[in-house]
C-alpha cells in the first residue's frame, strides 16, 4: 500500500466516532489501516460507515 492510501485510511479511521474506534481490537485496527481485504467481522462492526464494493 502506498503512502497516499495509508494516509487516507488513517484519516478515515480518525474520523470514526470514538465509541466505534474503541470497540476495535488492536488487530482489527491494524486490519482497518493495512489490509487489502477486511474480514466480515470488521465489516459488521463498521456497517454504518462502510459500503462494500
Amino acid at each position: 500500500m502506498d503512502k497516499k492510501a495509508q494516509k487516507e485510511r488513517q484519516k478515515a479511521f480518525d474520523s470514526l466516532p470514538p465509541a466505534i474506534r474503541d470497540c476495535l481490537s488492536p488487530e482489527e485496527k491494524q486490519l482497518f489501516l493495512t489490509a487489502d481485504q477486511w474480514p466480515d467481522e470488521l465489516f459488521q462492526k463498521l456497517d454504518e460507515f462502510i459500503i462494500r464494493e
